[in-house]
């Protein structure tokens, strides 16, 4: 059984390694390979060890092989764990596959030819992702002029204590601007670097929307060496977003942040479904900031107006009243 998972190793470094260095890639990586991988595994067990251990063979293979693209500086950790609830489906699909042919042999040069072959032709398919949203909602006990003045512009937001933050997804840092009204330029920086966003509608204080002209990495591979795969080059891009303010009949105000993205990673349902969970944690992480400061302006104002607060302690009064955060995700 060694044999024959040493040999399906080989087969999935190699075959990820070539088809990741073609211009287009996602379905011949993470959805043909996968099944050839489970196929290459199952046809060496039932012809090297005469034994149907292809599931365990497939199974070794992929934890050995993610081992090594880690060490080898092809692939970082968070992208492997990612991809594995829909690699493992597929691969075990391929061993069922192997499973059924009864010729071994004549199917096996097929089973390793196919992904790499498929990868090289879909470089020249067409590729026209679907242009998604995602929308996040906060309640802030504060106005919509105080709040205005937090979404132009926030200072720099706490480390983050999220797990996937600090594994190496992109998070928020804080938000400058560059002029007023349509036409300024704003930078929300991120860990990775900034986005730049070309404000094209100030319309205060109940909406700022802007384009994005520039994207930074989606994240940081989690990886023992500095490694930039090429699918963190160009994969995702946010296209536009914006802030609406909302007034609530209590003085407060309904924040809503919304981004407009594509993503070109196959199959697009499965991806999008990571995209649109890590797009709506970094707007919950950027609308509780701006309740954070909008709210601890809001009552270090009132106080000082009112004489019973010290100014330089106004941001650490909180309103009793505060509510929690409502959120919503639409596409």
């Amino acid at each position: 059984m060694w044999r024959s998972i040493a040999l399906t190793t080989l087969f999935a470094v190699a075959a990820t390694a070539l088809i990741s260095n073609f211009p287009a890639y996602a379905l011949g990586l993470f959805v043909l390979l996968p099944v050839c991988i489970g196929v290459v595994a199952a046809l060496l067990a039932n012809s090297l060890d005469d034994q149907r251990r292809g599931k365990t063979v497939v199974l070794l293979a992929l934890l050995a092989g993610a081992l090594i693209l880690v060490a080898i500086m092809l692939e970082g950790v968070i992208c492997l764990l990612m991809a594995a609830p829909i690699a493992i489906p597929l691969a075990l699909l391929g061993v069922a596959i192997g499973n059924s042919i009864r010729n071994p042999k004549h199917a096996l040069a097929p089973a390793l030819l196919l992904a790499p072959l498929f990868g090289g032709v879909e470089t020249q398919l067409p590729n026209h992702p679907a242009l998604r949203s995602v929308e996040t909602v906060v309640d802030i006990q504060a106005p919509p002029e105080t709040v205005w003045r937090h979404v132009i512009e926030f200072p720099h937001l706490p480390q983050p204590r999220e797990w996937y933050f600090q594994a190496g997804i992109a998070y928020p840092l804080r938000a400058r601007i560059e002029g007023r009204g349509p036409g300024a330029v704003r930078y929300c920086e991120f860990s990775t670097g900034p986005f730049v966003e070309p404000i094209t509608t100030w319309d205060e204080p109940k909406l700022l929307a802007f384009r994005v002209t520039s994207n930074p990495e989606p994240m940081r591979e989690l990886s023992p060496y500095d490694i930039h795969p090429a699918h963190l080059h160009g994969w995702f891009d946010s296209k536009r977003g914006q802030f609406r303010l909302e007034p609530l009949p209590n003085g407060g105000t309904r924040l809503h942040g919304t981004t407009w993205y594509t993503q070109r990673l196959q199959p697009e349902p499965y991806w999008s479904m990571w995209t649109d969970a890590i797009i709506h944690r970094i707007h919950q992480r950027v609308l509780d900031h701006i309740r954070d400061v909008s709210e601890g302006d809001r009552q270090g104002r009132s106080s000082i107006d009112l004489g019973q607060s010290d100014p330089s302690s106004r941001d650490n009064d909180r309103s009793a009243s505060s509510r929690p955060p409502v959120w919503q995700r639409g596409q």
